[in-house]
């Protein structure tokens, strides 16, 4: 059965709110701006938005249901998760170093993609949209909430991207670059609090 307009609208809302508000991706997006600008960034975009459409076709063709019958998969994924996003907010604080900096890079497509395998604020917006956008899990219904999450999410990134490189201006001096990287890294763990309190 084809979705409403009230339905695809609803899915839009959803898909735009969970995809600008701020979350591992974005915190890691605007210093990756910051550090690099837009076009070195391009590559952990497209990573984002591919990456998290695939794996909102993967739940929806099955995977939602092994978190129902293993609920033990879903502590392993969180602790998998937290120990993760804490390495990454140690290097973004350090990547405003100089003798770090000239060796840092930005995300590839690749660790992109791969990211969103282990960022919680990715799981929880897969397992919402399919729950309550596609609950009969019909590969069309699934289909159909992967693309809208794809044509919503880059635009939705790429604002954090474009704020980051506008940044840059500021960041001018090693000093102010650091304290940056390092406010970065401190709001990557605060969106951790939300997946560590429940």
């Amino acid at each position: 059965m084809a979705m409403s307009f009230e339905h695809l609208l609803a899915l839009l809302g959803f898909a735009f709110v969970s995809s600008i508000t701020p979350g591992p991706n974005n915190m890691m997006l605007l210093a990756s701006g910051a550090n690099f600008g837009v076009r070195r960034t391009l590559p952990h975009m497209f990573g984002i938005s591919i990456g998290h459409s695939v794996m909102v076709v993967l739940v929806g063709l099955g995977l939602i249901t092994l978190f129902d019958r293993f609920p033990v998969l879903h502590q392993v994924l969180t602790v998998v998760s937290v120990a993760y996003l804490l390495w990454l907010a140690w290097k973004i604080g350090t990547a405003g170093e100089p003798q770090a900096r000239s060796r840092s890079k930005p995300f590839s497509f690749v660790q992109a993609a791969a990211f969103q395998w282990v960022n919680p604020k990715a799981w929880y917006m897969a397992l919402t949209a399919i729950t309550v956008y596609a609950p009969g899990q019909t590969i069309p219904a699934v289909l159909s909430v992967a693309v809208v999450f794809a044509c919503t999410n880059l635009p939705s990134i790429t604002f954090w991207v474009v704020l980051g490189q506008q940044m840059r201006r500021f960041l001018t001096s090693p000093l102010r670059l650091r304290v940056f990287n390092w406010t970065m890294a401190a709001l990557l763990v605060l969106s951790l609090a939300p997946l560590i309190w429940h």
